[in-house]
């Protein structure tokens, strides 16, 4: 996994403070790849209770780590009980890492 356990931590802590105490995040993709270079950050933000604004959900949770990774893209996928499963989804929890 291609985050600092500082990152790791931040990432966690982002994730609550938009998702609520219990959300969780999973990395997903690219980053997972030790012996890759450069690349986004895929997250998968797990809410257990539906989600009113998904959109500024994720986008409020990829500025934040945007910010920690200074300015690199990050992706963020929303799941939760009221929104549509896609196959991305899926793919997340299935290879993803719980950070």
């Amino acid at each position: 996994m291609r985050l600092s356990p500082e990152q790791i931590d931040s990432i966690h802590l982002f994730a609550l403070q938009v998702g609520g105490p219990k959300a969780t995040v999973r990395l997903f993709g690219s980053r997972l790849n030790d012996s890759a270079r450069g690349g986004d950050v895929d997250l998968l933000l797990e809410v257990p209770a539906p989600v009113e604004q998904p959109a500024l959900l994720a986008a409020t949770l990829s500025a934040k780590v945007s910010r920690l990774m200074q300015g690199r893209k990050v992706d963020v996928v929303i799941h939760a009980p009221n929104l549509m499963h896609q196959a991305i989804h899926d793919i997340a929890l299935s290879e993803g890492v719980l950070l």
